[in-house]
C-alpha cells in the first residue's frame, strides 16, 4: 500500500521520541481541495479508526483510512531536507498531474476539488 523511506522513518520516531509517545502512529490522508483537487495530510494520531489499515514498517506505524488508501496505493513517503527547506514529500504513481507545492493533485479518474493551493494539511 503505502511505504516510508528510510528518512522519513528516521524522522518519524525522532518526532515520537521528541512527543514521548509511543502510542501515536503517522496518519497519511487525502483530502480534497488545493490547487489541483486533492491534498495530501500527515498528523501524528492516537487514534484508530475501524476502517483504518495499519502498517508497520521499521518500528512506525502508519495509518491510512480507506477513503484515502485508493489514492495512496503505491505512494512513498519520504523526509527531505535542502537549502530551501525541510519536510515530508509523498511520491504518488497515482498522480496525474501535481502543483508546484507539491502537496496537491488529481489522478487519471478524479480531478477532486480544485481550489486555491493551502498546504496547511501536510501540517507535519
Amino acid at each position: 500500500m503505502i511505504t516510508l523511506t528510510p528518512e522519513a522513518v528516521a524522522k518519524v520516531k525522532e518526532l515520537l521520541a521528541e512527543r514521548q509517545r509511543d502510542d501515536l502512529a503517522l496518519r497519511v490522508f487525502v483530502q480534497p481541495g488545493g490547487c489541483s483537487g486533492f491534498n495530501y495530510g500527515l498528523a501524528l494520531d492516537s487514534n484508530l479508526h475501524d476502517d483504518d489499515t495499519v502498517i508497520d514498517q521499521d518500528g512506525v506505524r502508519v495509518v491510512v483510512d480507506s477513503a484515502s488508501a485508493r489514492f495512496l496505493k503505491g505512494a512513498r513517503v519520504d523526509y527531505v531536507e535542502s537549502l530551501s527547506g525541510s519536510g515530508f514529500a509523498i511520491h504518488n504513481p497515482n498522480a496525474v498531474h501535481t502543483c508546484g507545492c507539491g502537496q496537491s493533485f488529481r489522478t487519471r479518474d478524479e480531478a477532486g476539488q480544485p481550489a486555491s493551493c493551502d498546504v496547511a494539511g501536510a501540517a507535519l
